[in-house]
């Protein structure tokens, strides 16, 4: 939550200068503490279904310890699922017609697997746009991930992503490139995320498109931006939601694949996420799993317990940090009543008051 201004204390203005939330008097008065009520729209496959739910159910709830928070979870119908999602989506999930009458102070839209090379073709195309377009007019911001954050950009901002020579994988260090915007204020200037992505939307094309790239990495490319406004759309390229065997899951699926036949090579080693004890536990796997095939026996067992214990989470703080204060920024500016989008002194065209108008060099 924000400090309040209180008096004229010179620190508050050098605070403000520095991106730190710090609220006039006046608009402290308007605030009560209250819930926020938060929509999480899941378009991950069914085996990533539950386990995407609680990493972002963990952002949101580690984010901070004084708001209340109510979380929305909302699918597609277009999207196939298997009998178990399905009783799940069932039992638990809202339907978007709810969600919709009732109102959110924000929003949550995950990846998705995808079957083609193009994002149009695909079974959640069209009822993403309408949820997008919804929640731009009715949701004070949204934030979008991987997949989402490249189908936002194709069918809002016209920049299609483009295929990469080989998947982006692994754990890569970035840095922040506007250290005064509300959103990374407080969070390390440089920090990991991790990434799982076969395609690629380029800082050149954000900003071509009049947006903001907050993060990047040299190795990665963009991970944090957002809209022209400054806030009402937040994307993310990067992971940051993953568990700490996020990746040895995924490692593990792949050697299972190649070992089923179902892809041509042995995987590569996700970078900068294995250690060296790691690795060579890893490549003796790959020996067994070679000779395995080779004499049409079983595949060996998957050390997976022995790999976790030795693996390490550099990034969850800071994507902490980064959730914290989206979801602070939301409560300060979002209205009461969870129909209406923003306080009656908030600007749509500049929520948080940055000036943007006259360029993003206000925040450099």
């Amino acid at each position: 939550m924000p400090i309040v201004a209180h008096n004229a204390l010179p620190t508050f203005a050098r605070l403000r200068e520095e991106g730190q939330q710090i609220l006039a008097p006046d608009l402290a008065l308007q605030q009560d503490i209250r819930e926020l009520h938060v929509g999480l729209l899941n378009m991950m496959p069914d085996a990533a279904l539950a386990a995407t739910e609680r990493q972002f159910f963990r952002l949101i709830g580690q984010s901070n310890q004084i708001a209340q928070f109510y979380v929305h979870p909302f699918s597609l119908p277009d999207l196939k699922r298997g009998p178990e999602a399905s009783e799940h989506i069932g039992r638990f999930y809202e339907s978007f017609e709810k969600i919709r009458e009732e109102g959110l102070d924000a929003l949550i839209i995950t990846g998705a697997n995808v079957t083609g090379p193009e994002l149009a073709d695909e079974p959640f195309w069209r009822p993403l746009i309408e949820v997008v377009d919804w929640a731009y007019d009715n949701v004070c911001s949204t934030l979008c991930s991987c997949l989402a954050t490249h189908a936002v950009m194709q069918f809002r901002y016209g920049q299609k992503r483009q295929r990469l020579p080989e998947k982006r994988w692994g754990v890569f260090p970035h840095r922040v490139l506007v250290r005064s915007h509300p959103v990374v204020s407080n969070v390390n200037t440089r920090f990991d995320v991790p990434h799982s992505r076969f395609n690629d939307i380029s800082r050149e094309q954000f900003e071509t498109a009049g947006l903001h790239v907050l993060a990047d990495s040299e190795g990665a490319g963009v991970h944090l931006a957002v809209s022209p406004d400054g806030f009402r759309q937040v994307f993310f390229q990067g992971h940051p939601e993953y568990d700490m065997i996020s990746l040895l899951k995924e490692y593990k699926r792949e050697v299972k694949r190649f070992a089923a036949g179902a892809r041509s090579d042995y995987p590569p080693f996700p970078e900068n996420y294995f250690g060296l004890q790691a690795r060579a536990i890893l490549d003796e796997h790959r020996a067994h799993v070679l000779e395995a095939m080779n004499r049409g026996g079983d595949t060996p067992a998957f050390p997976e317990d022995r790999i976790a214990t030795a693996l390490h989470n550099t990034w969850h703080d800071t994507a902490e940090g980064v959730v914290g204060n989206w979801m602070g920024l939301v409560y300060r500016v979002t209205h009461h009543d969870r129909t209406r989008t923003f306080m009656s002194h908030v600007s749509p065209d500049d929520p948080l008051g940055l000036g943007w108008g006259e360029g993003s060099d206000a925040l450099s």
